[in-house]
């Protein structure tokens, strides 16, 4: 599928004001220009790179979809996503989830917990004896029991953010690429802002989705001090991720499994890696940044050893010796959960802390509601209150991936 990057730097001259811009082209940003769009409105998506690039946080084919949450918040926000998923899917005409299902195991992963929360909500599911997991899935060393959920799945990243673009295109939405934003003023009722290259685009409301680029461009945003107090404090990742092998052809889950030592999760590699193995990571694991421009795509040696340890201990299904390796970036709140606010005409929206590209088209249609609406009293009243800054309100979470 392709992206219509015609309105790109050489039109863009012409572009100077938009109803609605929104900051970012990864998943959430695209989500919202697509919903947007499709409610009628003008909408413009500024993008300092390309969509779903190297340097953000939505590139890549291997994310995990799972329901599987300590809560039943965000277990019941998976099922109202997966249906918009479905509408993506359709209007795309592709998959983009490829279902594989899910095992969640280790001691402090609690799958006991977890199996309740699925069984309130009605997703379907299995608690297995470690005997039982052991034998449907011999390539894994169980230490626990082990929950199944077979709707579980692997989204394609990279291709859904390329289809919402489309679809964002396709109801009148422009995409403005390589537009590397250095400022955002308040004008009269709306807003200015300004590009690297000295371009100029004036909005009426701005949506601010930029993943781990966000705390660099807080700065730029006429920003009421109390509004940014609230905000809380953004911790961006460097994360590392290993591609290990199969050494037979059994059909992989995904899994996620946290013992005392460490919290590890896997997926299928899909294109990462050629098909040819599992994408193992340890949760968090890599070092903290102030934003994503300080990115340097360096492995660390200590993590690889300690995720080629790991995947040695547990998982005689693989060959413990990677055969590619890659980095990307987590953005994390304190308490794990989402970001999304409204403040006069600025919305942010950072679905982060590794469990938000699940959430997609969900974040994309809350964030629309909230960025459309009359005015920013108004635009609280459809957030959930754990997205809210200043909430005291935590979900019980967890780390998501």
């Amino acid at each position: 599928m392709d992206v219509d990057h015609s309105q790109n730097v050489g039109h863009s001259q012409n572009v100077d004001h938009s109803q609605y811009v929104i900051v970012g082209a990864g998943l959430a940003g695209a989500a919202t220009a697509w919903q947007l769009a499709a409610a009628g409105h003008e909408v413009t998506i500024v993008e300092r790179g390309a969509p779903a690039d190297e340097a953000g946080s939505s590139h890549g084919s291997a994310r995990i979809f799972r329901y599987a949450y300590p809560t039943a918040f965000y277990t019941r926000l998976v099922a109202r996503s997966r249906t918009l998923w479905s509408q993506l899917e359709s209007a795309s005409a592709q998959t983009l989830i490829s279902p594989t299902g899910a095992v969640d195991f280790g001691l402090e992963r609690d799958p006991v917990a977890l199996a309740r929360v699925l069984e309130e909500a009605g997703i379907e599911h299995e608690l297995l004896e470690r005997e039982e997991a052991t034998a449907r899935w011999p390539q894994f060393h169980f230490e626990t029991e082990v929950l199944w959920h077979p709707e579980a799945g692997v989204i394609d990243a990279e291709r859904s953010v390329e289809a919402m673009v489309v679809q964002a295109q396709k109801h009148g939405a422009r995409l403005l690429a390589g537009w590397d934003l250095t400022a955002v003023e308040r004008r009269g009722h709306g807003y200015t802002l300004r590009s690297a290259d000295g371009r100029r685009l004036d909005a009426e409301r701005v949506v601010v989705a930029a993943g781990g680029w966000l705390p660099r461009l807080l700065d730029l945003l006429p920003l009421p001090s109390a509004f940014r107090a609230g905000l809380p404090r953004f911790e961006v990742r460097q994360e590392q991720a290993y591609h290990f092998r199969y050494r037979e052809n059994h059909r992989w889950p995904t899994f996620i499994h946290k013992n005392r030592r460490m919290l590890t999760y896997g997926l299928p590699g899909g294109r990462d890696a050629d098909f040819q193995g599992l994408k193992v990571a340890e949760f968090n694991g890599g070092k903290p940044l102030r934003s994503a421009a300080e990115q340097d795509g360096v492995v660390d040696a200590k993590n690889r050893e300690r995720v080629i340890d790991y995947v040695r201990r547990h998982h005689p299904g693989l060959d413990p010796r990677p055969y590619a390796e890659t980095t990307c970036l987590f953005t994390n709140t304190p308490n794990e959960d989402f970001v999304l606010d409204r403040c006069e005409g600025l919305t942010i929206l950072s679905p982060c802390s590794g469990h938000g590209a699940k959430f997609a088209p969900l974040m994309g249609t809350l964030a629309a509601g909230v960025a459309s609406a009359a005015d920013a009293t108004a635009a609280r009243t459809l957030i959930p209150e754990p997205f809210l800054t200043g909430s005291t309100r935590q979900t019980g979470s967890a780390p998501g991936i």
